[in-house]
């Protein structure tokens, strides 16, 4: 008997031929392999089918593991909804294999055909199976029953061909006649277009033109007819197909072309790139093996290499590789059979030579595809040669461009300004210009391959230097603008330029490179530092800056303005990737020397806010206040009226590190206070942060050691918000790690905490912000080592102290070191954080350090008390009492509320347990706000427990 059309259950009709599963009358997106172990499952209604029938049917030619064959499963079961609402589909057999359990009917079978003929086709066998297209496939052909004629358009290798001979074959049994495939690619003459057909169709017409004979043969005939290849004889397969439309009512027509035959009804079917994995070094090979272009390379490198499989080590550079390569079919297969020559690493590192790479092919392949070289050049053969001109200028684009850009770069002798937009849009028919995200941004681009076939076009053509010199020029104008509008412009404006960093990278590495143009490349440099700072690539930032200095030669450029622009760059991003104090020193402390050598206020200022960090961070705080002083006084010589602001900030800044809170408090409400409009711009281009931000970020601090915790956490949460609203990382960072992270972990919101702490992580490491990746990794450890009581905690905490080096250390440390130790005591190690906790008291007494000198001598007090002793007592009580004095002495209750609680809790069961809870009292009593933290609950807790 013949098989059933369709079999249903439920509110499901799936129909094997067609590759197709509906509910009701609507299309469900089954991926291939789920939908083969779907068919495999509902041939045997209650039967055990085998996780190894399973998977041989899923996967014939493949070695995968048995966790992929869950993951379909899995992914089967989210489409049918098993479970839901009691409906049941599938059950699993535990070792064994699955159960189709639902109830099953067949659709009628179609009565058997009359003639014994089998149907006519001509379509050339597959060698490989197709991987990835079953979707499309599966939509080409169920349109192709409604519209009779569609095209599939795309670029060179994405694999036209592949999807139109699967589609034909899923459809051959619906046409009695059968299937014609037409092959135009030999053809050199538009002429012979009707004559391969009618050789296809196997008649022998002796005709200078047998269309009319064609047509009447087909005129009685229900076939689909293949025309593949159209896009160098696209006029005569356009017309051909109409007429053959026109003319056989009951003929279908699907064609190829790398641009729609722009023919009448028509339906064109565009196909994209395979599917890659999304950038990730935590890639596993199960993961990977779930997108179509690492399917594929796996698929044909285990062709060319017996036993190949795809690791966990290996799955990220393979999926790299597919990146790169555009997830272009022919590309990866080509690849991927080089596997054997190179391994995995190898061609990974030989991508950026992939036209050396993509040039062995299948003998057997057809022969434009044998190679991609190939493939291009049977593209650029048929291009006019304005479009030749043109694609090979777009060449030095390495990422988007608009129509003002490719018309800066490609208009140019023969080729007139007012052509290049229709020569683009020929170039994005014949599928070798792509429409970056959609048809609405109007951005351009060259698929990395057709670029680099395209470049060297260029360089053949000795056009590499001058395009190369108008693209640069083109991106230095673009970024070079007026001071007043780069200075107050949001990050999120500069974030959609975000198109032009691959562009302005490539017109950097062209200039300062060998043959390039030095000092169209320096200028470059300098016209792009808002962009590395605005989008808070920093390490980049670093690597232009100092190829630009290395490429100054003259004596009279040491004391230059543009020496000094480069070093005030080096300088800020120095000091966000880790680079030494003193290389840092050095470089602010020359570019302040120029700019007071040429009275420039602007970079002086920028010089002295770098200085002023620096001794921040390296703990010279007597120098950092009189360095924001010095500041602060020279801004009021400025031109921008927000630079006294910021020198009030500053001066808040380092006012707070010393402990001075009160102080401290009213310099940064100064800034905060400032004009509005001018406090609104964020000059991240001139200082490297936000500073109004910055300034909140101070403040909260401030209000949760004054004990105004609740103040404290809305004031981080506001500037976090706003932070993130930016979109500056670096502003993101500096808020997470000196407000945000300290706020919640210190008012005892563990979860909270641990996700500032992991958002922390994960902003600077996106980044390569190595600074604030040093501290987010120790403050994680604080925060899962204290929500867990595992064995490992201790060594975590031991690692974390370990993480944050030896001194001079950031003042952010300190909170987060005094925490560690604190929780390494309550586990039983109090004398292996002592040590740490005696170097911090020392450091803070010699550098000024002393905004956290209270709660030190607290944690070092219960850390006495931990490692016991007959003298313990009265030693935590001398340094509790140290620790109220400072806490008193500074204002800061929050410090004065842990220290008092520490000293009841050692006196409660003495003599001087009613004084201890009276100093208690007297301290609590104070709060007015913050009564939910965990300090609060547990003052108010033993005040009960006193009572």
């Amino acid at each position: 008997m013949s098989p059933p059309d369709a079999i249903t259950f439920g509110p499901f009709r799936l129909q094997p031929a067609q590759q197709l599963l509906l509910e009701g009358e609507r299309r469900l997106e089954i991926g291939s392999r789920a939908l083969e172990i779907l068919i495999a499952l509902v041939e045997r209604p209650g039967d055990l089918v085998t996780k190894e029938e399973l998977v041989a049917r899923a996967w014939p030619d493949t070695v995968v593991d048995e966790s992929n064959l869950r993951a379909q499963v899995a992914a089967l079961r989210r489409v049918l909804r098993d479970g839901r609402r009691g409906a049941r589909y599938l059950v699993t057999v535990p070792g064994r294999g699955y159960r189709f359990v639902a109830p099953v009917a067949n659709a009628a079978p179609k009565p058997p055909r009359t003639t014994t003929a089998v149907p006519l086709h001509n379509l050339p066998a597959r060698l490989t199976r197709m991987i990835g297209r079953a979707d499309v496939v599966s939509a080409v052909a169920g349109r192709l029953q409604r519209r009779r004629f569609i095209t599939i358009v795309g670029a060179g290798g994405i694999g036209k061909t592949t999807v139109a001979l699967a589609v034909a074959e899923a459809v051959a049994s619906s046409y009695q006649d059968g299937v014609a495939f037409v092959d135009l690619a030999p053809l050199t003459d538009e002429r012979l277009v009707s004559s391969a057909l009618a050789s296809a169709l196997g008649l022998a017409i002796v005709s200078e033109d047998p269309t009319g004979a064609v047509i009447a043969f087909l005129r009685q005939r229900r076939m689909l007819v293949v025309f593949d290849s159209c896009e160098h004889v696209v006029e005569a397969a356009a017309l051909l197909a109409e007429r053959v439309l026109k003319g056989a009512s009951h003929v279908h027509v699907l064609a190829t072309s790398r641009e729609p035959l722009r023919a009448d009804g028509e339906s064109v079917q565009r196909i994209g790139p395979l599917d890659v994995p999304p950038p990730s070094e935590t890639l596993t090979a199960t993961e990977a093996a779930a997108y179509s272009a690492v399917e594929l390379f796996v698929a044909r490198a285990s062709a060319c290499v017996a036993g190949f499989e795809l690791t966990d080590a290996d799955a990220p550079i393979v999926a790299e590789i597919c990146r790169r390569l555009d997830g272009i079919a022919l590309a990866i297969e080509l690849v991927a059979g080089r596997v054997d020559a190179f391994g995995v690493r190898g061609i990974a590192a030989r991508l950026d030579d992939r036209l050396r790479l993509l040039t062995h092919g299948r003998r057997t392949a057809l022969p434009r595809h044998q190679t991609l070289i190939a493939a291009l050049d049977w593209s650029y053969e048929f291009l006019s040669e304005p479009e030749r001109v043109v694609l090979r200028r777009l060449a030095v684009f390495a990422g988007c461009f608009n129509l003002a850009a490719a018309n800066e770069v490609a208009a140019e002798g023969a080729v007139a300004p007012p052509d290049v937009p229709d020569l683009v849009a020929d170039l994005v028919a014949k599928s070798l210009v792509s429409v970056e995200g959609g048809r609405d941004t109007g951005l351009y681009r060259l698929l990395d391959t057709t670029r680099a076939y395209a470049l060297a076009k260029l360089t053949e053509a000795g056009e590499l230097h001058c395009v190369s010199s108008r693209h640069a020029e083109q991106f230095r104008a673009l970024l070079v603008r007026p001071q007043s509008e780069w200075e107050g412009e949001p990050t999120g404006g500069w974030r959609e330029r975000g198109h032009w960093i691959g562009n302005v990278r490539a017109a950097l590495d062209w200039a300062l490179g060998a043959g390039g143009d030095v000092d169209l490349g320096i200028s470059l440099t300098l016209a792009s530092v808002p962009l590395w700072v605005h989008l808070s690539m920093m390490q980049e930032c670093r690597r232009h800056v100092e190829r630009a200095l290395a490429r100054l030669e003259f004596p009279q450029e040491r004391a230059s303005r543009r020496v000094m622009q480069l070093l005030a760059a080096l300088g800020a991003a120095l000091q966000q990737t880790r680079g030494s104090a003193a290389q840092t020193e050095a470089v602010w402390a020359r570019a302040l020397e120029i700019a007071e050598c040429l009275d420039d206020t602007d970079y002086r200022l920028r010089a002295l806010s770098g200085i002023w960090l620096g001794q921040i961070n390296g703990k010279d705080l007597p120098a950092a206040l009189a360095t924001a002083e010095r500041f602060r006084t020279l801004a009021e010589r400025s031109s921008q009226p927000i630079d006294p602001a910021v020198g009030e900030r500053m001066v808040g800044g380092a006012l707070f590190v010393m402990g001075e809170l009160a102080r401290a408090r009213a310099h940064t409400e100064n800034m905060l206070r400032a004009n509005a409009s001018d406090v609104r711009r964020s000059l991240i281009a001139r200082f490297a942060f936000d500073q109004r931000i910055l300034a909140a970020n101070t403040l909260a601090g401030i209000l949760w050691l004054q004990g105004f915790s609740d103040q404290a956490t809305a004031t981080a949460g506001a500037a976090l918000d706003e932070a993130l609203a930016t979109g500056h990382v670096l502003t993101v960072c500096n808020v997470l790690a000196d407000s945000a992270c300290p706020i919640a972990m210190l008012s005892g919101d563990l979860a909270e905490a641990e996700r500032l702490g992991e958002l922390l992580v994960e902003r600077a490491a996106s980044h390569a912000l190595e600074v604030f990746s040093t501290w987010g990794r120790c403050f994680h450890a604080l925060i899962r080592a204290k929500r867990s009581d595992s064995p490992d905690r201790v060594q975590i905490l031991l690692g974390a102290l370990d993480g944050l080096g030896p001194p001079p250390r950031h003042p952010r440390y300190m909170t987060v070191l005094a925490e560690i130790v604190e929780s390494l005591g309550r586990a039983g190690e109090a004398a292996k954080g002592l040590g740490a906790l005696d170097e911090a008291l020392a450091s803070s007494e010699a550098t000024g350090e002393l905004f956290a000198v209270a709660e030190l001598l607290r944690v070092k007090g219960e850390m006495i008390l931990l490692q016991g002793g007959a003298h313990a007592p009265r030693l935590a009580a001398k340094h509790f009492a140290q620790s109220l004095d400072w806490a008193r002495r500074q204002g800061a209750l929050a410090w004065e509320l842990r220290t008092a609680t520490s000293l009841a809790r050692l006196r409660q069961n003495g003599a001087r347990g009613c004084d201890a809870r009276a100093e208690l009292e007297s301290t609590f009593a104070r709060l007015s706000e913050g009564f939910g933290t965990a300090d609060a609950r547990e003052a108010r807790a033993l005040l009960d427990e006193l009572a």
